[in-house]
Parts: C-alpha cells; structure tokens; sequence
C-alpha cells in the first residue's frame, strides 16, 4: 500500500549497528528509505550496512557519540545536508548499569541519563528546523518495559525511559501543528547484546520473562520492523505522543 511506502525519505537510527535500531532500520530500509545507521562502532556499522544493502535496501553509516552535543548536531545536520532533507528520526541508542539505588553512583547515573535521555532531546532539537522546513516528518522514541514497570536494578535506565514516554508527548503537543508526529514504541524483552547482560546478571530473569510473556518467547529485533514503517510513513499522519508497547503482550499479563 502506498500509505507504508517510504521511498524517497530519509531515516536517521541511532544505535543503528544492531539490535532493535537495526530491526526497525531494515524495516524502513524494505519500505523504501534511505536510513542512516549512526553509532561509535564502524566495524559494526559497516556490517549492519552491508546486510540492508545486500537485502536491496539503502544505507550508510555515519559515527556518533550520543553523549557528546557537538556529535549529534552534526550527525543531523551532516546527513540533512547530503541527503537534501531528513523525514524520519529513531532515537534508539540506549545502555544500562544494572545497580540497585543505594549502590550506583551518580556519575554512573548521569551516564545512563545522558546517554539515553539527554541524546534524545539534542537529536530531536536538531533535527526539528530540517523537519518544519520539509513541512513534516516523523520522531521515534525508543522507551521501554521500564517506561512503565519499576525493578530493582535499574533506577536510571527506567528513570531515562519514563523521561522518553513524557518528552515524546511534549514534544508531540508542540509541533503537532508543524506536521511532526513524535511518538514512543516500548519493547518488551528482546534478545539482543543489552539483555543477554540481564541475563546474566539478574537470577532467573529468562524463565520470569517465559512465564509472563503470554506469546511465550523472547522478542527479536524483526519484530520492531513493522511499527517502524507505520510510524515512519503516512499510515500515522493521525497518531502522536502514543506509547506502543511491543512485547508479545508482557505489559497486559496480570
């Protein structure tokens, strides 16, 4: 259908080397997009790269620190100007220190912030002037089960994904009239580097994740590509500052 076709846009995907990024990349990539997979590792991207090229798809890779504010700007502005335009941004990039509150330092907390958080809001500043002057485009957050559940061993991580879900609606309220739609997609427990290190860090967390998930699975970052193209395209011109959990229905078990 022509409501999901992409081609022509441009999509910027940090953290785009892998993982859900490179899920919901492929996605956008098969819809017709150019999408820029932004990161720090090159070696990684080059592979990313290569496996969307290989499947027909166009992307590039272009290298970001998401906690620097220099590094973003640049990243937006670099691939608006080769590009001539710039539709759609995922932020996506994200880690995790998994320390209960009273043990993790604030230094360690102000990295998970910034880098889950903070990168969010310098991005979308960025990339808001090139949005407003093509008459629209389209952001995506990247939350999290944490968006919405507490745990233990994550105070900053869920602390950053919460500040996603309410900066995304923020941010959807203001430039609604701009024809930008901001919106968040909340996965659930994906099998993916970040959550092999729960794994084996938090005891029993795979068969927890089992026996709550009623689609009795972990996720896999393929399962991000559909609500990436929706997102991205024409077919949600009328959907902003929603939160969409995608989590094999985790989030509704009681």
């Amino acid at each position: 259908m022509s409501l999901f076709d992409l081609t022509g846009r441009v999509a910027i995907v940090t953290g785009g080397n892998g993982g859900i990024g490179l899920g919901m990349a492929e996605g956008m990539a098969a819809a017709g997009a150019t999408v820029v997979l932004a990161a720090r590792n090159a070696g990684k991207g080059a592979s990313a790269v290569k496996q969307i090229t290989d499947a027909g798809g166009k992307a590039e890779f272009a290298e970001v620190d998401v906690a620097n504010d220099d590094s973003c700007q640049a990243l937006i502005d670099g691939a608006a100007k080769r590009h001539g335009r710039l539709d759609i941004l995922v932020n996506n990039a994200g880690i995790n220190i998994r320390k209960a509150p009273d043990v993790a330092t604030p230094a360690e907390w102000r990295t998970v912030i910034e880098t889950n958080l903070s990168s969010a809001f310098v991005c979308t500043h960025a990339a808001y002037p090139h949005m407003k002057k093509a008459g629209g485009g389209k952001i995506i957050n990247i939350g999290s089960m944490m968006s919405i559940f507490g745990a233990p061993f994550a105070p900053a991580y869920a602390a950053s994904k919460g500040g996603i879900v309410q900066f995304s609606r923020a941010c959807a309220t203001a430039w609604a009239k701009d024809n930008i739609q901001v919106n968040s997609v909340l996965p659930g427990w994906i099998d993916t580097d970040l959550t092999k290190g729960a794994r084996r860090e938090v005891q029993g967390l795979h068969e927890r994740v089992l026996s709550r998930t009623p689609a009795g699975r972990w996720g896999i970052p393929a399962d991000f590509a559909g609500i990436a193209v929706f997102l991205a395209s024409e077919a949600s011109d009328f959907v902003t500052g929603t939160a969409i959990p995608v989590d094999g229905g985790f989030s509704v078990q009681g």
